[in-house]
């Protein structure tokens, strides 16, 4: 009897923590044609982000130039967008990011960070610069000139 409370206790601490899942993806980009990065603004999200992307991409030798948010991805060689979103939860904490960067228009690498399912999950509860330079890390792995 007790041995299947043990059971029944552990099956339920399992399907509750599955459902608080963080999960982070990344396409790398290949070679880039330059050095420049135009990266898009995307108005909706905290300045604070494209602040840190901008960071992120000098560190790796990228020059940034930010564009409008009416520009085109075909704008430049390589174009780059970004979106987030925060939550609140005890404090408030990057739940949702996304960068895309597009090679003469076309898809070239994606980093997705989702913790919007993350539940009780404490690891959410990230750094956002930090997580916006370890998505840039493994986005651009090589760095420009690479």
């Amino acid at each position: 009897m007790r041995a299947t409370k043990v059971l029944g206790a552990a099956v339920c601490a399992t399907l509750v923590l599955g459902g608080c899942a963080i999960h982070q993806t990344v396409k790398p980009v290949a070679k880039l044609e330059g050095r420049q990065v135009c990266v898009i603004e995307s108005p909706a999200v905290r300045a604070g982000f494209i602040e840190a992307y901008k960071r992120s991409l000098a560190t790796k030798g990228y020059t940034v130039r930010q564009l409008p948010a009416s520009a085109s991805i075909t704008e430049c060689p390589t174009t780059s967008t970004y979106s987030a979103n925060w939550r609140w939860d005890l404090a408030m904490y990057m739940a949702f990011a996304e960068i895309k960067v597009y090679s003469n228009g076309q898809l070239a690498g994606q980093a997705q960070y989702d913790s919007l399912r993350g539940g009780a999950n404490m690891n959410k509860f990230i750094d956002a610069d930090r997580k916006i330079d370890e998505l840039v890390n493994q986005l651009f792995p090589g760095g420009a000139g690479s």
